[in-house]
């Protein structure tokens, strides 16, 4: 290894190309990380990782999807879905039902003790989405908001 290279040491987030020089791209998947991380650690005392507070928190927002809608809403795969979706129901936070018209298709919803448990997770989470958004006012969340909405809409229409 040259001389030159020999101590050389990234620097810490938000600092150099990981911070305000970065490529936006990857200070968004550094972002993501920090966040993934930090929700698991406040969640793992509810024993919920964070994919399946994401179905959870579908589940609250639109009743009765199916498995291949829940991967879709998520951003899971649909055999990381039938993983959550059988753990959830094992544990009593989550049914399934019969399409009325599909018969085949499953809808799943929350049960009580899944809006229980998904109340708590939202409490932990609450506090890291507190942390995010500290320091910005109103206006600016809602800018940030709506400008990570239509990042990825567009994104995702342009493939």
């Amino acid at each position: 290894m040259p001389p030159a290279l020999a101590g050389t040491r990234p620097p810490p987030p938000g600092q150099g190309k990981r911070g305000e020089k970065g490529h936006l791209a990857y200070l968004l998947r550094q972002a993501q990380a920090a966040t993934r991380l930090t929700m698991e650690r406040a969640l793992a005392d509810l024993a919920i990782t964070p994919p399946q507070f994401a179905v959870m928190t579908m589940l609250k927002a639109y009743p009765g999807l199916s498995g291949a809608d829940l991967a879709r809403v998520a951003l899971l795969t649909p055999q990381t879905v039938g993983v959550i979706i059988r753990n959830l129901e094992r544990s009593g936070a989550i049914r399934k039902t019969p399409h009325p018209v599909h018969g085949r298709v499953l809808q799943w919803t929350l049960t009580r003790r899944g809006g229980t448990l998904l109340a708590k997770c939202r409490r932990h989470v609450m506090a890291l989405e507190r942390r995010l958004m500290a320091g910005l006012s109103a206006t600016a969340q809602a800018t940030v908001r709506r400008w990570l909405s239509r990042t990825a809409t567009e994104l995702q229409q342009t493939g």
